[in-house]
């Protein structure tokens, strides 16, 4: 089965590598449909880029990946809407165009303050952070979120990488309210 709740990331969820997988996994559940745009991903791009100084073209790779796990992720058809959106940033209005073009009912994104509600509720859209984000996943089906950092802490076999330093990973991403979850469950990520 596969939801018809939808969500669209915001470039900043998707800079951190780890974040971004985990959200891959959660979104392979079929409880949400996961959006992003090429204007997104543009911009979590440069941001990686220019911060941890790793070549645009490098960063190709996990772009294809991301729209090869969820096919349809990748929202077209949203830039005839920009310019007619008003926010208090302008470099967000792509984000929210995005979100109306595929119906999202959330942004999940750090910068809740950027989308104010007065200016997104009226498109029947809110906003996530992406930690409480998470946790609404696996408050839909309980065990998600665990099975979704196992099978995601698998794809780091070269080097491993340790459940503790897995979920520190985690916390490193602004995402706390997760890694406690994953260490008061006592599930192992690794079988």
């Amino acid at each position: 089965m596969i939801s018809t709740f939808t969500v669209v990331f915001d470039s900043n969820v998707l800079y951190s590598i780890r974040l971004t997988s985990l959200l891959m996994e959660l979104a392979m559940s079929g409880l949400f449909r996961a959006r992003w745009s090429a204007d997104i991903h543009a911009e979590w791009i440069a941001a990686v880029s220019e911060q941890c100084g790793i070549d645009p073209a490098a960063l190709a790779v996990r772009r294809e990946c991301m729209d090869q796990a969820v096919p349809d992720g990748c929202v077209v058809g949203y830039e005839p809407l920009i310019a007619g959106l008003k926010l208090p940033d302008p470099n967000d209005r792509h984000v929210l165009a995005a979100a109306i073009r595929c119906g999202a009912s959330a942004i999940v994104t750090f910068n809740q303050k950027d989308f104010p509600v007065e200016i997104i509720v009226p498109f029947g859209i809110h906003t996530r952070h992406p930690d409480d984000f998470i946790l609404d996943v696996e408050g839909l089906d309980p065990g998600t979120l665990v099975d979704a950092a196992r099978a995601d802490l698998a794809h780091y076999a070269n080097p491993p990488l340790s459940a503790d330093d897995y979920i520190g990973g985690l916390r490193r991403c602004d995402v706390p309210k997760t890694a406690e979850f994953l260490i008061r469950t006592r599930a192992p990520l690794t079988e």
